[in-house]
C-alpha cells in the first residue's frame, strides 16, 4: 500500500543485482538467463526527456494498472509479467524494500525496437499532422475533423523507438515492417488494434475514453508478446467520457496535464527541462490516483 513515509523513489539501488538499463521510468535488472527485474521509479519524462521533478507514488500506480490489465487479458493477449509479489521472486529480491509494489518480474524476451501506437481519436501529433496533410502515419482521415474528433475505427501509427533524450518519429507501416520484419509487423499492429478495443470497452463502461495509447511488444519462442507497461497514464490519454466535447483539448487523468505545463513555459523540448510548480505535480498526482481508482474500482490506498 501506498505509505506517506516512503519517500519518491529516483533510482532503483539493488546491491548485486545486475543492473542493465535506466530508461525514462523504469529501471531494468538482470534476475538470472530467463528473466528481468522493472522496477518503476517516481521519475517523470516528457517529450522524451526525464523531468528534475518526482512524482510520489508514480512507480506503484502504473506498476498496479498495469498488472491489472495484464491479468485480465492475459486469456487471449500473451504477456511478460510472471509477478509483482516480492514474496514471490527469488532472493535476494524480497530483502530490497524499494520495490515493494514497483516491481514486476518478467519473461526475458527480445523487445521490438519500435512502438506500436493505436488511435482511437484525433489528438496530439496525429492531429498537428493530420491539420497539415489530412493524414496520419501515411493513412488518410475524412476531411473536416476536429481536434480530438472520434476516428471511424482505431488507426495503427507506428513510430521509431528513440534512445534516451532522443525523439521518436511516427513511421508508417511499410517503415515498420522494414524495422521489425513484416511479418512481425503485421502481428504487432493486429495485436496491439484488437487489444485497444478489448479496453477501450471496459474503459467506457467505468466513465472513460482511451484516446490512444502506446504499447510495447517482444518476441518469444513462441511469438509475439506484450510487454513493459499497459494501458497506463504514462503511456495512454484518458478522458473523463462526460465531460467529453469535440473541437477542443479535453481534460485528462494522464501525463498529459505535465506536457500543457511544460508547453506553458515555452521550453525547446531539450534537456534539461525545467522545474514544474508543486500545484501541477499534485494536480498530476491526483489525476494518476483517480485513473487507477476508476479503472481497477479500487482505492489506491487499500490496495496491496
Amino acid at each position: 500500500m501506498p505509505t506517506a513515509q516512503r519517500a519518491p523513489l529516483r533510482q532503483a539501488e539493488l546491491r548485486g543485482i545486475e543492473l542493465l538499463h535506466r530508461g525514462k521510468v523504469r529501471d531494468i535488472f538482470a534476475v538470472d538467463s530467463k528473466t528481468l527485474l522493472l522496477v518503476a521509479t517516481d521519475r517523470v519524462s516528457a517529450f522524451d526527456v526525464v523531468l528534475p521533478d518526482l512524482l510520489p507514488h508514480k512507480g506503484e500506480i502504473l506498476n498496479r494498472i498495469s498488472e491489472f490489465w495484464f491479468r485480465m487479458f492475459e486469456k487471449d493477449f500473451r504477456h511478460h509479467l510472471i509477478t509483482t509479489r516480492v514474496s514471490e521472486m527469488p532472493r535476494p529480491l524480497c530483502d530490497f524494500a524499494e520495490i515493494e509494489g514497483r516491481s514486476m518480474l518478467v519473461h526475458r524476451v527480445e523487445p521490438l525496437k519500435a512502438e506500436f501506437v493505436v488511435r482511437g481519436y484525433l489528438a496530439g501529433s496525429a492531429y498537428k499532422e493530420y491539420q497539415e496533410s489530412g493524414k496520419v502515419c501515411g493513412i488518410k482521415l475524412p476531411p473536416g475533423l476536429e481536434e480530438s474528433a472520434r476516428l471511424p475505427e482505431p488507426i495503427f501509427t507506428p513510430s521509431t523507438k528513440a534512445p534516451l533524450g532522443q525523439h521518436d518519429e511516427n513511421v508508417s507501416f511499410e517503415q515498420l515492417g522494414r524495422i521489425v520484419g513484416a511479418d512481425r509487423a503485421r502481428v504487432g499492429r493486429d495485436l496491439v488494434l484488437d487489444l485497444y478495443r478489448c479496453a477501450q470497452g471496459f474503459a467506457e463502461r467505468r466513465g472513460i475514453l482511451i484516446a490512444d495509447t502506446k504499447i510495447e511488444l517482444g518476441v518469444d519462442e513462441k511469438g509475439v508478446l506484450i510487454i513493459d507497461e499497459l494501458f497506463t497514464p504514462d503511456s495512454s490519454r484518458f478522458w473523463p467520457m462526460d465531460l467529453y466535447q469535440p473541437g477542443k483539448a479535453q481534460p485528462s487523468f494522464d501525463k498529459q496535464i505535465i506536457r500543457d505545463a511544460l508547453l506553458r513555459t515555452g521550453w525547446s523540448k531539450q534537456p534539461p527541462a525545467p522545474r514544474l510548480p508543486q500545484d501541477i505535480l499534485d494536480r498530476a498526482q491526483r489525476a494518476y490516483a483517480e485513473i487507477h481508482d476508476r479503472l481497477t474500482g479500487r482505492k489506491l490506498e487499500d490496495d496491496s
